[in-house]
């Protein structure tokens, strides 16, 4: 049975803006300040294309937020977030959106420019924090989080380091060495579970 008109002018719309994406996370990362006219030479599509699917340079920019949380989402759940022991397995999801995130670097610091709306930049990270959440909740099940504190605060806190982190890294305060262990050792020491230094002390 052929396709519809329908079926293929939406089938089409999807791919334009699957590349319009594609090519904006390409360009932009490279050229902060790259007009629409280069997005859409390099996605293949016109001007017109473009502002179709987004009718500002800042609805462009929130999409491809939401594409590079995506990326973060999927880096995290090859990580096999349920396997072993909770602590390995939040490190994993830690070290897995840091390094999927820092892909491009200077469009991330262009997209925080942004004025973002609180409700979007929550439903946003929503995914992040559900794996995170998970995680952590395994590991006060199993006691090697705290559960004393409330679930929800330790999620939130736990991407504000995140946060912290990747800002010293990118304003050049901190090496990216540094700056996943002080992440690593905060959000441990947070959870009440043992970092490296204490299991080192505790070897000596």
């Amino acid at each position: 049975m052929p396709s519809s008109p329908i079926r293929n002018r939406r089938a089409d719309a999807r791919r334009s803006r699957a590349a319009i994406l594609d090519a904006a996370v390409r360009i932009l990362d490279a050229q902060p300040d790259a007009g629409m006219e280069t997005i859409a030479a390099t996605a293949g599509v016109t001007r017109q294309t473009v502002y179709a699917h987004f009718p500002s340079r800042e609805r462009l920019l929130l999409a491809v937020a939401d594409r590079i949380t995506e990326e973060v989402v999927a880096a995290m759940d090859a990580t096999e977030p349920l396997a072993g022991p909770a602590r390995d397995a939040l490190l994993r999801l830690l070290d897995a959106g840091n390094q999927a995130a820092h892909r491009n670097p200077a469009l991330l610091r262009k997209i925080s420019t942004l004025p973002v709306d609180p409700q979007a930049d929550h439903d946003r990270h929503s995914p992040v924090a559900d794996r995170i959440g998970q995680v952590i909740e395994r590991g006060r099940q199993t006691g090697e989080f705290d559960d004393r504190l409330p679930l929800g605060w330790m999620v939130a806190a736990t991407i504000k380091l995140a946060h912290s982190a990747a800002e010293e890294q990118r304003a050049g305060r901190m090496s990216g060495r540094e700056a996943e262990h002080a992440l690593r050792t905060s959000v441990l020491r947070m959870l009440g579970a043992a970092t490296e230094e204490d299991g080192s002390s505790r070897s000596r």
